[in-house]
């Protein structure tokens, strides 16, 4: 529909550069149209993000990662408690002897009463417990590390919307400064300044630029839902209200955390307790128990009533539990084995951070010059074309050479920002969580 018309002869359309400019402007501002109806019609968002502090706030509360580890160090004090109770006494009544009379006619029924109590033997107890003492130890240090991955991931989350938001708006920036190039060529072109191919190549520029923007939005709403999501939102945020890439600019150098104290680190010393615990379980269980036993039997034919007493014990004959002691050893050299990864992942995570905070200062500084010479090289570009002493297609480069900074600055930003978070999670910490 909006190719119709041809160009005809006498007509302002009759130069194919211009005709073909407008025709691609009618469709640029008529997609735009569209993306706003699209929008209006949209069910209601919810607000946008508030800032990094409060939502890490919030998100703790009900992001589901941290719910369940949580329940998780629930469970182990539960599973704790129970392991230092004792068993139960058992309470019995027997009846022998039911309808059986001696030869002059008194019943021979007996009657017993009788209390029994297994006594463990071996430290089972102690040893239950102190596997469940470890247990905790090792589930609250599990939701130490997974706390610390939360933030940092939430923390990356909102930095990367941030970056998406505002490519969106470098972008639309790029897109006006485009159309304020194609305006300045079309204008050269009627004058007979420039030859008809500058103004399609002014065009291509902008219709270029404007595909990038799309692009960008769509990403940005990607990185909003992602957002959202993370945090535990019932709706998609709208947008970045408070920067947190801004911070990159004033970030202080940090020195790398002691890998001793990673997360991961601490998790894998704590596992590898509780897992040496549970060999001195399954090794008192292989003790046999005694139960005891008291109680009263009363006799019907003579009215008496005598003590009983017993003791039990079962003879390790068929299972001294060997399986079981051999199952737990082997997870604790399992457990040996993962400390000791861990221990080699956080060295390599803590100079890889550090590399990272270094070069990420470095390419900061870089950034923040290159986008503010690319500027003033724009400025000095459309001067001189206007003026009639630089050709368009330094204009362009100059143009899009602004942009390349920009966008260069922020992924700088971003990347200082990661490094920071890596830095804090590294050493168990919240980054940003002021």
């Amino acid at each position: 529909w909006w190719w119709t018309g041809a160009p005809r002869a006498g007509s302002d359309a009759a130069c194919p550069a211009k005709w073909l400019g407008e025709r691609m402007l009618s469709l640029v501002s008529t997609l735009t149209a569209l993306a706003a109806l699209v929008a209006l019609a949209s069910p209601g968002w919810a607000d946008p993000a508030p800032p990094f502090p409060e939502l890490l706030r919030q998100a703790r509360v009900s992001a589901p990662r941290l719910v369940e580890s949580g329940a998780n160090v629930d469970v182990a004090k539960g599973q704790a408690r129970q392991a230092s109770r004792a068993p139960n006494p058992v309470l019995g009544l027997e009846v022998e002897n039911l309808g059986v009379n001696d030869p002059g006619g008194l019943s021979l029924r007996e009657t017993t009463l009788s209390l029994s109590q297994s006594l463990e033997l071996g430290g089972k107890r102690q040893a239950r417990t102190a596997a469940g003492s470890a247990e905790v130890r090792a589930a609250q240090a599990r939701a130490v590390k997974a706390d610390a991955e939360f933030s940092y991931d939430l923390a990356i989350a909102y930095a990367t919307a941030e970056a998406a938001q505002k490519r969106v708006q470098l972008l639309e920036e790029d897109v006006g400064r485009a159309n304020e190039d194609l305006r300045a060529a079309r204008a050269l072109v009627d004058a007979g300044k420039e030859a008809d191919l500058r103004g399609i190549q002014a065009q291509v520029a902008a219709t270029a630029a404007d595909a990038d923007l799309q692009t960008a939005r769509a990403e940005l709403g990607e990185a909003l839902a992602a957002l959202s999501v993370m945090a535990g939102a019932q709706q998609p945020y709208t947008a970045v209200a408070v920067s947190l890439l801004d911070r990159a600019d004033t970030l202080p150098m940090r020195s790398a955390p002691d890998p001793s104290q990673a997360p991961a680190v601490v998790v894998a010393e704590a596992e590898r307790a509780a897992a040496s615990m549970r060999v001195e379980v399954e090794r008192a269980r292989g003790t046999p128990d005694v139960t005891v036993s008291v109680g009263a039997r009363r006799f019907d034919g003579t009215d008496d009533t005598g003590v009983v007493a017993g003791l039990s014990i079962p003879l390790p004959v068929f299972d001294a539990n060997r399986g079981a002691i051999s199952a737990a050893g082997a997870q604790l050299k399992a457990a040996n084995a993962r400390l000791a990864s861990a221990r080699l992942e956080a060295e390599t995570s803590r100079s890889l951070a550090a590399s990272q905070l270094a070069a990420g200062d470095a390419r900061l500084r870089a950034a923040v010059q290159a986008a503010s010479a690319a500027t003033e090289g724009y400025s000095l570009a459309r001067v001189g074309y206007e003026g009639g002493k630089t050709p368009l297609i330094e204009l362009l480069a100059a143009r899009r050479a602004v942009t390349d900074a920009q966008s260069r600055l922020l992924e700088a930003r971003l990347a200082r920002i990661r490094a920071e978070a890596a830095i804090a999670r590294l050493a168990g910490r919240t980054a940003f969580g002021d």
